[in-house]
C-alpha cells in the first residue's frame, strides 16, 4: 500500500470515528449567524430583513428574520416578558403546520435583542399589490385582450387604488380564513390581520404573515398590539381581542379589497369607532355598481363578519369560510351567476406580469420605510384624551 493509500484510509478511519461520536452523542452544532441581505420593511414593531441559512458547498436557504425593538417598553424587564410570552406563542404557531399560514423556524436573542425567524416568502403583500404603480405597470406589459380579461376577473381600476373582482378576494379571504382556524382551534388570535400580513406567493396561493402581535387566549399580553384603522370595535374600546375581532379585521380588509379605497383612512379615533359602530349604514354604498349581481351575497358574507356586536359574527373562521352566508357559499353563488374562474392559477399569471421587469415598491415609495399603517399599542383613554385636546369642542 503506497503512503498515500494509507493516508486516505486513515482520514476515513477518523472520519468513522467521528461519525460514530456524533450519532452517539446526541446533538449536532453548527455556526447559526444569519446575514441581512435586504431590508423588507419597518414596522412599529421592529424591522424586517432578509437573510438567509447557510451550510456547506455553497447551500444556502432564505429566510426572513424580525427583529423585535425594545424602544415601545418602559423597562427592560418589560421587553424580555414580552418576548418570552412570544416566543411561547411562535413554538406553538410553528407546530401548527397549516398551507396557508407562515413557517415559524425559531426566535432568537443576540444580547438580549429578540429576532424571529421565519419563512422567506417568494411573492409579494397585498398592500404592495393594490397600487396603482403596479396596476398601471402590468397594462404596459400585456396585449389588449389580457388586460380586458384582467380587469373582468382578476384586478380593476378603482376610486382610491385598485380593487380585485369579488371572485379574486372571496380566493384570497378563504385561504386567510382557513389559516385563521388553524390558529383558533390552538387557542392563539392573530391579532394583526390587514393588507401587508397577508402574501400572494408565486403559486397563486396564500399566506398569513407576521405572527408579532398574536397571543394565546389563556395568557393575554399586558399591552395589545394592533392596527388601528383594522382592528375591531371592541378592540379599540380597549377590549382583549379574540378570535372575533380576527374576522372583523378580515372583514374591513375585504371590504378594502372589493372597493378600492380604505374606508376610515384619514378619521380620529372617535369617528372610526363610530364608523365601524355603524358598518351595516354605509356598507352597501362601498360596494361598487358593477358588481350588483353579487351584492346581496357579499353584504351577507361582510355582515358575518363586520357585525359591531362580535357575538353576532360568524361563530368561527371555519364556519365564515364554510358555512352559510360564508365564502365557500360566495363561491357557489359565482359558480351559479356563470362568473367563476381558476383564481389560483389567475392569480398566479397576474403575480408574473405585475413582477416582469418592474422592482414593486412600498407605496411609500420607501422600500426601507414604516409599512404605514403601523402596528402600534392604542390605549383608547389615550387616543380619546388626545382627541379631546386637540378638539375641545368636539
Amino acid at each position: 500500500m503506497t503512503t498515500e493509500a494509507k493516508g486516505s484510509e486513515d482520514s476515513l478511519d477518523e472520519l468513522g470515528k467521528h461519525y460514530r461520536s456524533l450519532v452517539g452523542g446526541g446533538v449536532v452544532g453548527w455556526d447559526a449567524s444569519r446575514p441581512f441581505l435586504e431590508c423588507l420593511g419597518i414596522g412599529g414593531q421592529g424591522v424586517v430583513y432578509l437573510s438567509e441559512r447557510r451550510g456547506v458547498d455553497g447551500f444556502t436557504i432564505p429566510v426572513a428574520l424580525k427583529v423585535f425593538s425594545p424602544d415601545r417598553f418602559q423597562s427592560q424587564s418589560e421587553y424580555l416578558a414580552e418576548m418570552a410570552r412570544l416566543a411561547t406563542v411562535a413554538s406553538k404557531v410553528a407546530r401548527i403546520q397549516q398551507d396557508h399560514l407562515v413557517d415559524i423556524q425559531n426566535v432568537i436573542s443576540d444580547n438580549g435583542v429578540y429576532v424571529l425567524e421565519m419563512e422567506w416568502i417568494d411573492g409579494y403583500d397585498l398592500r404592495r399589490l393594490l397600487t396603482p404603480d403596479a396596476y398601471g405597470h402590468v397594462r404596459e406589459q400585456v396585449t389588449d385582450r389580457r388586460w380586458q380579461s384582467i380587469n373582468q376577473v382578476v384586478i380593476t381600476q378603482g376610486p382610491q387604488q385598485p380593487r380585485l373582482r369579488p371572485g379574486t378576494a372571496a380566493s384570497v379571504i378563504r385561504e386567510c380564513l382557513s389559516a385563521l382556524a388553524a390558529m383558533h382551534r390552538h387557542g392563539i388570535v392573530h391579532n394583526d390581520i390587514k393588507p401587508s400580513n397577508v402574501m400572494l406567493k408565486r403559486s397563486g396561493n396564500v399566506k398569513i404573515i407576521d405572527i408579532g402581535a398574536a397571543f394565546e387566549l389563556e395568557d393575554r399580553p399586558a399591552m395589545q398590539p394592533c392596527t388601528p384603522i383594522y382592528a375591531a370595535p371592541e378592540v379599540l374600546e380597549g377590549k382583549p381581542g379574540t378570535p372575533a375581532s380576527d374576522l372583523a379585521s378580515t372583514g374591513y380588509m375585504l371590504i378594502e379589497m372589493l372597493s378600492g379605497e380604505q374606508p376610515f383612512a384619514g378619521m380620529n379615533f372617535k369617528e372610526m369607532l363610530e364608523a365601524k359602530r355603524s358598518a351595516f349604514d354605509w356598507l352597501p354604498g362601498t360596494l361598487p355598481i358593477e358588481e350588483f349581481a353579487v351584492t346581496e351575497p357579499l353584504l351577507r358574507l361582510l355582515h358575518g363578519l363586520v357585525d359591531p356586536d362580535p357575538l353576532s359574527r360568524f361563530p368561527s373562521a371555519e364556519e365564515a369560510e364554510l358555512d352559510s352566508g360564508g365564502v365557500a357559499e360566495f363561491q357557489r353563488e359565482l359558480v351559479q351567476a356563470g362568473v367563476t374562474s381558476e383564481y389560483e392559477a389567475e392569480i398566479r399569471h397576474w403575480i408574473d406580469e405585475v413582477e416582469a421587469e418592474f422592482q414593486l415598491q412600498d407605496p411609500s415609495d420607501n422600500p426601507a420605510g414604516e409599512f404605514l399603517p403601523a402596528t402600534r399599542i392604542f390605549n383608547p383613554n389615550a387616543e380619546q384624551a388626545d382627541q379631546d385636546t386637540t378638539n375641545p369642542a368636539s
